[in-house]
């Protein structure tokens, strides 16, 4: 078990694991691999070749202001610091009648940016009267011939990565044994079926990240009936990896399908988390004993996503991909769950620990748009959650941990929307958007989720 040791190590004065892990986060001033195209600086106009949108699932800038403070000083900055056009979006969901619900869930949200249309917390890519799909932005993109994939720490049947390829009533319904919540939408009554069948209906290129459980289950109607999910998806072609090993020596030309834990990935930091009265002043530790050693890190999933998607494009192996569609470009999402469920745990080292990861899988596609700067990358949060910083001093009601962070410095966090043994709340706030290459001005100012899929769809040029 290793903890960060200390600033100088984030400067690379000293060696070790802790120092190549911040190395990892932080950016050195002037570093040429940071410094943006001058079509990336620009950011106006102009068509878009790929996408890469990277989702911090719960990072407000509460969330984002902790793994800077803890991993590169309150004075440095994160890769996510560093795009050049940053703005602010509202995140809102909606009742049925269209009324604002103000505290969004990762459904609704994920389906405003997925649909440009709000919808009901909980439903995903439907809309919130009369429960009808609506095209996502990925589904778009498939039509138009680009390759498509979704990349997560969670669930590849949880909201954020389902809204893009999946149409259900309730966000519930993962897998085939569970559609109780949505009795319209399963293949016995003419529906397209639980979100993991969907996903694989779809032929979305690369699939990665965790849900093996709702994969393994059984499909019990239609053409299909007896196979599991998984089974389906070798049938159609899909490569299926559970292992970093696997990941690594996988090729493009044929969709991969990646299932990398159970359920949700295993966070890479572990920590105590807060309490009433709050904690003993602590160091985070940068391993987790639960987390298996053939874990692909999101920086890595991300990576290797690019490679596949930009190998199935330069190549057109793929029998799918004829004539005029060899040579299109991409649409990836990246979503680093953890953060949020970390904040509903009110664990600020797993929170911390999650932020860091998903700043690197950032640094990857920034360094991808430095090579090819006809691509909008794209970092933002669906939504705001309940860590905060607040002064030494304070005894917050609810619970609270303080930390000892890479400079030295106590830094007290506070968690207050449930009591203890309860989750933490999502909160209603603004979250930061931030972008750069073609397009990246939509981003600037106040804007809302459902904005986010009209600045996708025009940079991509999508019908």
């Amino acid at each position: 078990m290793k903890t960060v040791t200390g600033r100088r190590s984030y400067r690379g004065r000293t060696l070790g694991a802790a120092a190549l892990l911040v190395a990892a986060v932080a950016v050195p001033a002037g570093a040429a691999s940071d410094a943006p195209s001058a079509a990336s600086r620009t950011g106006t106009g102009g068509t878009a070749r790929n996408v890469i949108l990277l989702i911090g699932d719960g990072m407000g800038d509460s969330e984002i202001t902790l793994a800077r403070n803890y991993t590169v000083g309150a004075a440095g900055r994160l890769h996510m610091d560093r795009l050049p056009m940053t703005g602010a979006y509202t995140t809102y969901a909606v009742d049925k009648d269209g009324r604002p619900d103000y505290v969004t869930d990762s459904a609704a949200s994920a389906t405003g940016w997925a649909t440009g249309r709000k919808t009901v917390n909980g439903r995903l890519s439907k809309t919130p009267d009369t429960d009808r799909a609506v095209p996502t932005i990925l589904e778009l993109a498939q039509r138009n011939g680009m390759a498509t994939g979704s990349v997560t720490t969670s669930e590849l049947t949880d909201a954020t990565p389902a809204a893009l390829a999946s149409h259900v009533t309730d966000r519930s319904c993962q897998g085939p044994a569970d559609m109780r919540q949505c009795p319209r939408d399963t293949v016995g009554r003419g529906g397209p079926g639980s979100i993991a069948e969907q996903s694989v209906a779809h032929r979305v290129d690369v699939l990665l990240g965790g849900g093996r459980s709702r994969f393994d289950q059984t499909i019990t109607e239609g053409p299909d009936r007896g196979r599991t999910v998984t089974q389906q998806a070798r049938e159609r072609g899909y490569q299926v990896v559970t292992d970093a090993e696997g990941l690594r020596a996988v090729r493009p030309g044929r969709p991969v399908l990646g299932l990398f834990a159970p359920d949700s990935v295993p966070v890479e930091w572990t920590g105590k988390p807060a309490a009433p009265g709050g904690t003993a002043p602590q160091r985070c530790v940068t391993s987790n004993p639960d987390r298996p050693a053939g874990t692909p890190t999101l920086e890595a999933q991300t990576r290797k996503a690019i490679e596949l998607l930009e190998g199935k494009r330069a190549g057109g192996h793929d029998r799918g991909v004829k004539g005029k569609d060899q040579g299109k470009g991409f649409f990836l999402q990246v979503e680093g769950a953890s953060i949020d469920k970390q904040d509903h745990e009110a664990d600020p080292c797993g929170q911390i620990g999650e932020t860091a990861a998903f700043d690197r899988a950032v640094k990857v596609a920034r360094e991808y748009a430095a090579r090819h700067p006809d691509t909008l990358v794209v970092t933002t949060a669906d939504h705001g959650h309940s860590s905060q910083i607040v002064p030494l001093e304070a005894n917050p009601p609810g619970l609270s941990a303080t930390l000892v962070t890479d400079e030295g410095g106590r830094m007290k966090v506070s968690y207050g929307t449930a009591p203890a043994g309860r989750g933490q709340k999502h909160t209603g706030i603004q979250v930061r958007i931030a972008a750069q290459g073609p397009q990246a001005h939509r981003v600037l100012g106040v804007t809302d989720q459902t904005g986010l899929f009209t600045t996708l769809r025009k940079a991509l040029a999508l019908r």
